[in-house]
């Protein structure tokens, strides 16, 4: 017997996530860092409406909004200095709320503000976290998985989940390859930093690129009062303390109280494994792919990494489920993991296109997506779709891919106070119809699923009969649509299909 349904190796931000997601989904979790502590490095920032919607589903709103910084406004700004922002250029404040998510777009979060709501979080849902606890070796065989730790301990689980990061120990010790360049370019200084910069100037922008003869680099917020700057460094060039103090006091560009909290040298990295599932184990995070930070597209599809995987766990370990559902974490998330890569080199080779929201040619020009669409729309195509529409209405347009085609995120509607189309869905798989399917909202319970009757200008919107159907995934993908009239049995062998039973 199992000491504990799923163990996952490493508890930053995405194996935390997968605790929390299949602690919503009733699977209990052990997790194992082997740093004695949180970090309390921010690493990366930039976390997605999508991202949010999966920490809504699991009852995280709250919690994740309180860890956003709001200290500082919404625009990036270019300049010679702190000292010399040119404020002039900031865009108009606007509480706009978005048109494709019920979570607007907010400011910074930083990683270890968000691991600080994520870790109780695991806990409150059955996860025991344990640091200090460095896995030394893992093996496997068809009943099950054990782990080794450095302290002598031997642990085993039903499934692994190997979220330890790009120096990932889990990829090796599974003989699972990787492909892509590796490290790239030069070694960057990620300085952080405390000083009252909004209480100096007045006003700061979340993001400033610093353009200083003798300092450039990206400054960005990171807490009330925090802050990190990232500075590349020259062949030769030692990066002590006073050095730091000398880059962050030019950067700054005024008498400003400075105190450094911490230093780390880093390296953009490109690597892919080979195989995202190899028997019971799993690898999500960085130490699935690893990608060039502009865009903050690694994180967020990290944590969606963990959130497609938890519903199919949970399903497997119920025994609602076959394997095979499980083969497709790997067809499912490699396939965007590739897309992200893809989009994240052409961020790092073309900055601009990527800051600014006219340059929709010169984006189609490299086949650069627009982010939106790279972070919520893209496409599932595998065994847990019945027939999908791979391909994107668009790469720029964001609300004209989420259209309602079969693999696609189901669309946000706003159905209620506070109430979107995204609520309905998870932790099982649901029925939407529209006001003249009574008969499949019958066809779903005699199935064991919920089922939702929604109004006409809804089916409208996603081209479906008013008599049609959707069966949607736990994760929100559309896994089936029909413009049919009911039938109990159909719906069946599709959710058996689906679910590979």
């Amino acid at each position: 017997m199992s000491d504990v349904p799923v163990v996952i190796v490493g508890g930053g931000s995405v194996g935390l996530s997968t605790a929390v997601f299949l602690g919503h989904h009733g699977v209990r979790s052990l997790v194992l860092e082997r740093r004695a502590a949180p970090s309390n490095h921010p690493r990366a920032l930039g976390v997605s409406s999508r991202t949010f919607e999966f920490f809504r589903e699991a009852g995280l709103h709250d919690e994740v909004n309180a860890a956003v910084v709001t200290s500082t406004t919404q625009w990036k700004a270019n300049a010679r200095t702190v000292a010399e922002i040119d404020h002039s250029q900031a865009p108009a404040p606007s509480a706009a709320a978005s048109v494709v998510s019920p979570e607007s777009p907010r400011g910074h979060c930083p990683q270890d503000r968000l691991d600080a709501a994520l870790l109780p979080a695991a806990r409150e849902r059955g996860a025991a976290v344990e640091f200090g606890a460095e896995v030394t070796a893992v093996g496997q065989d068809a009943d099950g998985v054990t782990v080794t730790l450095a302290d002598g301990r031997t642990i085993s689980a039903d499934y692994l989940v190997g979220a330890d990061g790009v120096n990932t120990k889990v990829r090796g010790a599974l003989g699972i390859g990787t492909t892509g360049p590796g490290e790239l370019g030069g070694t960057a200084m990620n300085i952080l930093f405390s000083a009252d910069l909004v209480g100096h100037f007045g006003s700061m922008p979340v993001m400033v690129e610093i353009q200083h003869p003798d300092v450039s680099g990206m400054l960005l917020a990171v807490g009330e009062g925090r802050w990190v700057i990232h500075v590349p460094l020259t062949d030769g060039e030692e990066p002590t303390e006073e050095r730091c103090l000398a880059w962050i006091r030019t950067a700054i560009g005024a008498d400003v109280p400075v105190e450094i909290l911490n230093a780390m040298p880093w390296r953009a990295t490109m690597r892919m494994a080979a195989e995202f599932r190899r028997g019971r184990a799993f690898l999500v995070g960085d130490a699935a792919r690893a990608i060039t930070p502009l865009g903050a597209l690694g994180l967020n599809t990290g944590v969606a990494d963990a959130h497609n995987l938890a519903w199919k766990l949970a399903m497997v370990l119920a025994g609602t489920a076959g394997d095979g559902l499980l083969d497709t974490y790997h067809d499912e998330r490699h396939a965007i993991a590739e897309l992200v890569t893809e989009q994240a080199a052409l961020r790092w080779e073309n900055p601009p296109l990527h800051w600014d929201p006219a340059a929709a040619a010169g984006r189609a020009a490299v086949g650069m997506w627009n982010a939106p669409v790279v972070i919520m729309g893209y496409r599932y195509d595998s065994t847990a779709v019945v027939d999908p529409v791979t391909a994107v209405p668009s790469t720029e347009d964001i609300v004209a891919c989420l259209n309602g085609d079969a693999g696609s995120r189901l669309p946000h509607r706003w159905i209620g106070p506070g109430k979107s189309t995204v609520d309905l869905i998870g932790p099982g798989f649901a029925v939407l119809t529209g006001p003249g399917g009574e008969a499949w909202c019958e066809a779903a319970r005699e199935n064991g699923l919920r089922a939702t009757v929604l109004d006409a200008d809804w089916t409208s919107s996603v081209a479906l009969a008013e008599d049609g159907a959707m069966l949607v995934r736990p994760d929100g993908f559309i896994a089936w649509r029909t413009g049919s009239g009911a039938d109990t049995a159909l719906l069946g062998k599709i959710l058996a299909m689906v679910t590979s039973r």
